[in-house]
């Protein structure tokens, strides 16, 4: 199909969880590609990948490689990040990342486009995501802020293996394995066995007791909301499902709430789908909103500890919501509203 104001589009680190989910997502939404390049490591380098009817050779993601690309998705971590980064804006290069190496720098907006469009126009070459938990909790958590003013909140999550990658996926695959068939079960992705059991451990301890996810979670969450103060708590739990994570909060707002202007609110968010029937034992699971756009909101009821309070839970896709479909929901907003152009025009390919 023939498209106007097309992109040559980057992907560094293609061959990953998140760069083989985002190159899905582009064919799939029909992103105005005129030209799609694949980058990832040098070890990469020369392997071909295809989707969709189409074959791409990996090149190597390295400096003097951004200088045609109008806008891309990296996908890396943070350590590619920070050595590519600003290689790519200086050649003009939009880039989006998914790591958490520049979120908290106040010159990077951090963007979930339902919630804090506006900070895209503020960008100085580099658009941060938002990790995955956090991104999933907040399609739950800001609806409701909307309506009744957030004072604070305490969260526990319950994340699955595929946000540590591809290799934990297979490890927790081989532990289940090696326990049907009563053979003794290996690990080393995790300090610990994963398959039956759950971890509350994510990223590195810090000083203070939690750690760096439970940490990215409160600073993040601060900044998308433009709460700078707000007081909030995270457990952060590696919990021995494939895909899709899911975030139990309890929170205590500003105004009195009620559960019928809750539900509405959730139900008219562009993010969450209301699934609120427990009565038909119908509510979210990661099963149920792996693959989906939007995150599942439900278990919506008063809150026991808190005055003016709720607590709810959130199901929802971390390679999408929490990774590849923010980010590239990010760039059709840019798109849409004119403030991405192409920086010349692209032969189509």
């Amino acid at each position: 199909m023939a498209k106007t104001s097309s992109f040559t589009v980057g992907i560094v680190g293609a061959t990953g969880a998140v760069g083989q989910e985002l190159l899905r997502l582009l064919l799939e939404r029909n992103f105005p590609i005129a030209r799609l390049r694949l980058f990832a490591s040098a070890r990469s380098a020369g392997k071909t990948i295809e989707k969709g009817g189409k074959t791409w050779v990996i090149e190597e993601a390295k400096p003097g490689v951004f200088g045609e690309v109008d806008v891309c998705f990296f996908a890396a971590g943070g350590s590619v990040t920070r050595a590519l980064a600003p290689d790519a804006v200086k050649a003009g290069c939009l880039v989006i990342d998914k790591s958490s190496a520049l979120r908290m720098e106040p010159h990077v907006p951090l963007v979930i486009p339902e919630i804090n469009p506006e900070s895209l126009r503020t960008h100085q070459g580099i658009i941060a995501n938002p990790n995955c938990s956090t991104a999933v909790m907040l399609m739950g958590l800001w609806p409701l802020h909307q309506k009744f003013g957030l004072k604070r909140a305490i969260i526990s999550t319950y994340q699955s293996v595929s946000g540590t990658g591809a290799e934990a996926v297979r490890e927790l695959e081989a532990q289940i394995q090696a326990h049907v068939a009563g053979r003794p079960i290996e690990y080393k992705v995790y300090p610990t066995q994963i398959a039956f059991n759950c971890l509350p451990h994510i990223d590195s301890f810090g000083p203070d007791g939690y750690t760096g996810e439970e940490s990215k979670m409160a600073q993040e969450t601060r900044k998308i909301m433009g709460l700078p103060n707000l007081k909030i708590s995270a457990t952060t739990v590696r919990v021995p499902v494939v895909r899709a994570h899911s975030i139990s909060v309890s929170a205590e707002f500003e105004r009195p709430v009620n559960l019928e202007a809750a539900r509405a609110a959730v139900a008219e968010f562009p993010g969450a789908e209301l699934v609120d029937d427990p009565a038909n034992k119908r509510y979210p699971t990661p099963l149920d909103f792996a693959e989906k756009v939007k995150c599942g909101v439900g278990r919506l009821r008063l809150d026991t500890a808190f005055d003016n309070g709720l607590s709810f839970w959130v199901s929802g896709d971390n390679l999408w919501r929490g990774a590849a479909l923010n980010a590239l929901m990010n760039a059709e907003l840019m798109v849409r509203t004119g403030w991405l152009q192409p920086k010349a025009p692209a032969v189509m390919t």
